[in-house]
């Protein structure tokens, strides 16, 4: 398959599923996939149930998308599948965590995650990482994996992911941008019947900022749409072995995008007029600009697309997959600040 078909193919199925995502997740009834009732009402009212949500299916689905995107790529420059399976597997150990610790940092809050600060943590460890990979691993298993390459892959991985994992704020109803009719007049003209109307008094917008109904900027649907649009950019670029170029491009974009974007949105981001995420990508992007520096010399093969997709398609990297999936959906979709009153009957007339 050359390079401009599997473009094209991922840019149709990435449009389909964004479309879905902005025409559908507002809705009330796309924030609860299911609740499990785990205790009785010690009131005799039921079942006390826990509720797994929208949220944690289409993060799962966005991490899933990046990791293997990641495993293309460096297969595409002849990293080994396992090799890369053992970056992804330290990246998400480190970053992952670093979601909820940065968002208790920074907004005081013990029971939600931030996007911003598990990057932002991944852009400044992920040259360390890799090296500590090639030294303490690479001489065991005989790997040595190109930092420069693996960094413009990460980044991709990163956009693609970050981009469809706001199809998962669009369903909890946060990352919310501001009233369409309280912006400047020229936003509100740019918007006014194209924002976002979320519905359901258990959506982040409703409980946190008293908006259910009320037409918002629809921040994530731009995120998603630009960050993918530059994923598919970069790796055009990486696939024609322009790795500084593409790690520069998706850097630059997502975290700039990242910094700008929090001027249009409302929900809260930590105390300051200028918050810590932005700058975290600010400081990201300068971060960037550093490392290709420091990096510039670092080559790798050209890129092999066909080899890339062959490396994916085997038994264990799929059941790889399979359990990224799994953990990111049980770590992220059990929902800790919304619960469930459960109560089950019997249908006597099918007796």
């Amino acid at each position: 398959m050359s390079a401009a078909l599997f473009l094209l193919i991922a840019t149709f199925l990435l449009g389909a599923y964004l479309w879905w995502g902005f025409l559908f997740l507002p809705a009330e009834r796309w924030q609860i996939v299911a609740a499990v009732p785990i205790a009785k009402d010690p009131h005799g009212n039921g079942w006390q149930g826990i509720n797994v949500t929208w949220y944690g299916l289409l993060t799962a689905n966005a991490y899933l998308v990046a990791v293997a995107v990641l495993l293309v790529l460096l297969g595409s420059v002849g990293v080994p599948p396992l090799t890369t399976a053992i970056l992804a597997a330290a990246m998400l150990c480190c970053c992952v965590p670093a979601s909820r610790l940065v968002a208790r940092i920074v907004e005081k809050k013990a029971h939600t995650f931030t996007v911003g600060g598990a990057v932002f943590v991944g852009i400044i460890i992920t040259p360390l990482l890799i090296s500590l990979l090639n030294r303490l691993v690479g001489p065991q298993l005989g790997f040595q994996i190109p930092v420069m390459a693996a960094y413009a892959a990460i980044a991709i991985a990163y956009a693609f992911g970050e981009g469809l994992g706001r199809l998962a704020c669009i369903s909890f109803g946060c990352c919310y941008g501001k009233p369409v009719d309280s912006g400047s007049s020229l936003l509100s003209r740019l918007f006014s019947g194209r924002g976002f109307v979320f519905q359901g008094s258990t959506k982040k917008v409703a409980y946190a900022g008293d908006m259910e109904g009320v037409e918002v900027i629809p921040v994530q649907a731009l995120t998603a749409v630009l960050y993918t649009v530059c994923g598919l950019l970069a790796t055009a670029l990486f696939l024609a072995s322009h790795h500084a170029a593409a790690f520069l491009l998706a850097t630059t974009v997502t975290q700039g995008w990242r910094s700008f974007s929090e001027t249009m949105r409302a929900d809260y981001r930590g105390e300051g007029r200028i918050s810590a995420y932005q700058i975290m990508g600010i400081v990201g992007v300068l971060y960037a600009f550093a490392m290709v520096w420091l990096l510039g010399g670092d080559v790798s093969a050209p890129a092999q697309l066909a080899a890339g997709l062959k490396s994916i398609w085997s038994p264990a990297q799929i059941l790889f997959l399979q359990g990224i999936w799994c953990i990111i959906f049980f770590y992220t979709g059990r929902s800790t600040v919304t619960g469930a009153t459960l109560s089950f009957h019997v249908h006597h007339d099918r007796v």
